[in-house]
């Protein structure tokens, strides 16, 4: 990699890092091809990115941004995760590590929060943003839901009254 390709590369993870809401470091103990691919395509389906980078340009590309209290995590065969949902990467990082061992959680960094392993493992237990908003749309909708059933049940009821009246008449 020539000096060019490699402030490219700074530049990149740079420009990522001003955007995203949550970095994770991972380390990768013999992870294989095929491992790497499907996790790969776990964080894709996430909504996540997934780069193994140097080091050294990792910590250059930290600079100015939020997550500069993460360099005390990249040493040795690192790769980080990221995404704009504070939760994705951390859920897809922890779900992969779960069945493949070596993949191991080291930490991370929600803003300018530090995260320890047991804290990037406890943001992973969060819903995500996604599952928070329809919460909410629920929660909002059920007042509704129960303000039309309150309003037509009188009605209700005196329409069964009357046919339990007009049925014991017929009979």
């Amino acid at each position: 990699m020539d000096r060019s390709q490699k402030s490219d590369a700074v530049a990149q993870l740079n420009a990522a890092f001003q955007e995203v809401g949550v970095v994770v470091v991972t380390r990768n103990l013999g992870l294989t091809v095929d491992a790497s691919t499907e996790l790969r395509g776990k964080m894709r389906d996430a909504g996540a990115s997934y780069k193994v980078a140097k080091n050294r340009l990792a910590k250059l590309a930290l600079k100015d941004t939020d997550y500069t209290g993460i360099e005390e995590f990249l040493s040795g065969p690192t790769a980080l995760a990221w995404s704009a949902d504070p939760v994705a990467a951390a859920k897809a990082a922890v779900e992969f590590a779960k069945s493949n061992d070596k993949l191991e959680i080291v930490g991370g960094s929600m803003g300018t929060q530090v995260l320890d392993e047991a804290g990037i493992r406890s943001l992973a237990s969060m819903p995500s943003l996604d599952e928070l908003r329809s919460k909410l749309v629920g929660l909002v909708n059920a007042p509704a839901t129960k303000i039309a059933q309150v309003a037509t049940a009188p009605a209700n009821k005196l329409a069964r009254v009357v046919g339990a009246f007009a049925a014991k008449d017929a009979a």
